[in-house]
């Protein structure tokens, strides 16, 4: 394993995170990696799928080993093992794709969100449609309030709020598919941007209903809201300029009106095209694609954290000297912009196959190269 001294790492780590990762006290680049339930198949050699169902008992024992060892080799705890029973876990609110009559359906392997019209003319009629529900009833389940007001009595908990979202460019491309919504913006303009606006209105619906279910009022309840829009690449910057910033504008200037609250943006793709359109946003934290730069990133958001940018396929392949190479370049490219802010993070998620000395040599690396 890669030498670190863990005791200082730490210690230089907590101040690191301070000021969103831009305190003046910062000794080193801040680490944003803290592995995922996913790893723990691998790293223990045990069966299992790391995108299905893992009963609660086994999840607790299986992060549990993980952080015995994790503790051996970083020097922390990293994985959770508290988890609610099933009996106190809410019922979940409709997904927002079957608002637009799209249907989820888990291969064993992935949730994928499958389309519900093809043509402008289904997509008009599916959004006349979407017009006319009453979106309170459609979003909340038929057992809603029973099961609200048994977990509050019994367990004193309240519904989350609904503060995070598939980006607006990325559900429609599953709703209506990539090809036809970029047609779209050249052959019908008008319902290309009414299918923008409608998830707006969607949005906003879950936001609102969330908050009162949540015992919240807007002005009372915390701010704070992120979106993951991987398809937002697909887009020309003119395309997004009137599909996607629209939308994710107001919804921050809704949940997110203070310049230190929570603005996040998570696109694990080359969208670095849309980096000047997205500035504008005073977005607080991003978590963009391998091929995005830090220096690029930087240019167009001084103030924004980036949570970036090793590749997850070079951290997954476990190639420590190619993880080490990742990591400098990203530290360097950060001292010479003269800005902090960089918290050392997967562009994308990170998945099974990931091993803890892999973390570790991230932790070398800042250790080594990320010292400002």
């Amino acid at each position: 394993m890669k030498p670190v001294d863990l005791e200082q790492f730490w210690a230089d780590d907590a101040l690191a995170h301070e000021d969103n990762c831009f305190s003046d006290k910062a000794p080193q680049v801040a680490l944003g990696i803290r592995m995922s339930d996913e790893c723990v198949f691998a790293e223990l050699n045990e069966p299992g799928n790391p995108w299905g169902e893992t009963p609660r008992e086994r999840r607790i024992e299986l992060n549990t080993r993980y952080n015995d060892l994790a503790e051996k080799i970083v020097g922390r705890r990293l994985l959770r093992e508290d988890f609610p029973t099933a009996d106190e876990i809410l019922p979940p609110l409709k997904g927002i794709g079957e608002v637009f009559e799209g249907k989820y359906e888990f291969d064993g392997n992935v949730t994928w969100l499958h389309g519900s019209c093809s043509t402008p003319e289904e997509l008009e009629a599916m959004l006349d449609r979407v017009d006319k529900l009453d979106l309170r009833d459609f979003i909340l389940p038929d057992n809603w309030y029973a099961e609200k007001k048994r977990i509050y009595e019994h367990y004193g908990k309240r519904p989350a709020l609904w503060r995070h979202v598939r980006g607006p460019v990325t559900l429609a491309t599953s709703i209506f598919g990539a090809e036809n919504l970029i047609f779209l913006y050249y052959d019908a303009p008008e319902l290309f941007e009414r299918f923008s606006q409608t998830i707006l209105r969607v949005i906003k619906a879950y936001i609102e209903v969330s908050t009162e279910e949540a015992g919240y009022t807007m002005v009372t309840a915390p701010h704070g809201f992120s979106f993951a829009d991987d398809d937002c690449n697909l887009f020309t910057p003119e395309m997004y300029e009137v599909f996607g910033y629209p939308v994710l504008k107001e919804v921050f200037s809704i949940c997110s009106p203070n310049p230190e609250d929570n603005r996040y943006q998570h696109s694990d793709s080359a969208m670095g095209h849309l980096l000047p359109i997205l500035g504008r946003l005073n977005l607080t934290g991003c978590n963009f694609g391998p091929t995005v730069t830090v220096a690029e990133i930087r240019r167009h958001m001084p103030r924004t954290r980036i949570d970036g940018q090793l590749a997850p396929f070079t951290f997954m392949r476990n190639n420590e000297e190619d993880i080490i190479a990742e990591v400098r370049r990203d530290c360097e490219m950060a001292k010479a912009s003269g800005i902090k802010g960089l918290n050392i993070s997967t562009a994308g998620s990170i998945n099974n196959g990931s091993l803890l000395t892999s973390m570790r040599a991230v932790m070398y690396a800042i250790q080594t190269y990320g010292r400002y």
